[in-house]
């Protein structure tokens, strides 16, 4: 079974600090355990892809990276720019989904090769527009099963 990422950035899940993305990587974390899947796949964005790729790490499971093109990282400060290449290092596969330099659909066009090459889409998903919306929203189309484990946050948290 594989597992896909998608979520929201920082700025909707507790902010920028360790301590917000370490609760990230705990929620992903017992989630992954209690699934067992075979691997997963990350967007690689700030956030929870990246918690859920690091969660992988930490529980052995194999993750593919999916970047949406070539250089995503590159307008990111530089911890967050070190932390990406960290977690590549690691990934068992990097897709890189489109060629040439960030175009906006790209992301869709990532997320979609997510879901398609998944059985199970994991979100964290607060119910805004935007990009997790609308990969979920295609995951739906592509009568995907979906997990959303936002309230598992917002009950560990105050947002």
């Amino acid at each position: 079974m594989k597992i896909a990422a998608t979520g929201h950035r920082p700025n909707k899940l507790g902010g920028y600090t360790q301590e917000a993305f370490d609760k990230l990587v705990e929620i992903a974390t017992e989630y992954l355990l209690e699934s067992k899947p075979d691997k997963v796949i990350s967007g690689m964005a700030l956030g929870w892809d990246q918690a859920v790729a690091q969660a992988a790490k930490d529980c052995g499971i194999p993750y593919i990276a999916a970047v949406p093109f070539q250089g995503q990282e590159k307008r990111w400060p530089q911890q967050s720019q070190e932390y990406f290449k960290y977690l590549l290092q690691f990934a068992e596969e990097v897709v890189f989904v489109s060629d040439g330099a960030y175009q906006h659909w790209m992301m869709q066009k990532r997320n979609e090769w997510m879901v398609d090459n998944c059985d199970i889409l994991l979100a964290m998903y607060d119910g805004t527009k935007g990009g997790t919306a609308n990969c979920i929203n295609y995951a739906q189309k592509q009568g995907k099963s979906i997990v959303n484990l936002y309230d598992k946050l917002i009950n560990r948290s105050s947002l």
